[in-house]
């Protein structure tokens, strides 16, 4: 649910999550400058509204200089960029799984393109493979490298040495690709 908090004569945006289960009240920032707050689901709005009004100097600190406006301009452009490349990035990723699934003959189900803030991607328990859609515009290895490294979790679902040995079936400099793909995202 969508709210503002007024501090010092500025308005603040923030996100209220109820959730089950949860015993205390969280406020988290983003690197964004976005605020998040949760609470348990029972917690009434005065308390909520009470731990703001205690958090409000903290948050002041935290959030004085964001410009929110740039940031709203920022992830509008990031939600239009993924509705135009969405298509061609599964296309291209689905290409290249199939590819280099005939080495490795896993099975996946759910092939998902999503448009991730800090990962290139990732693997479930359940088998589903999810590619972030920016992937299109790193290079031809670097794309590769990122699908075989997610391919390769469906068979060790961590980083173990039997992980990075499949992934070297295919790229034996997977370390030099990693480091580098680490440093765009």
């Amino acid at each position: 649910m969508r709210k503002e908090i007024k501090i010092k004569d500025k308005i603040f945006p923030y996100t209220l999550k109820k959730r089950r289960g949860m015993r205390c009240m969280r406020l988290s920032i983003n690197s964004l400058g976005k605020v998040t707050i949760s609470a348990p689901k029972w917690y009434p709005i005065y308390l909520i509204n009470k731990f703001l009004e205690q958090k409000s100097e903290w948050l002041w600190d935290k959030l004085k200089d964001v410009d929110f406006f740039f940031l709203d301009q920022r992830e509008k452009e990031s939600v239009e960029n993924y509705k135009r490349d969405k298509k061609l990035a599964r296309k291209i990723i689905l290409e290249r799984l199939e590819f280099f699934n005939r080495r490795y003959n896993f099975r996946y189900k759910r092939v998902a393109i999503k448009n991730q803030k800090t990962c290139w991607g990732s693997c479930s328990q359940k088998g589903n493979l999810n590619f972030n859609y920016k992937i299109i515009n790193l290079e031809d290895t670097e794309r590769d490298y990122v699908i075989v490294h997610e391919l390769c979790h469906l068979k060790e679902l961590n980083h173990s040495s039997r992980f990075w040995k499949l992934v070297a079936e295919i790229f034996p400099d997977y370390k030099k690709l990693r480091k580098n793909i680490k440093k765009i995202i």
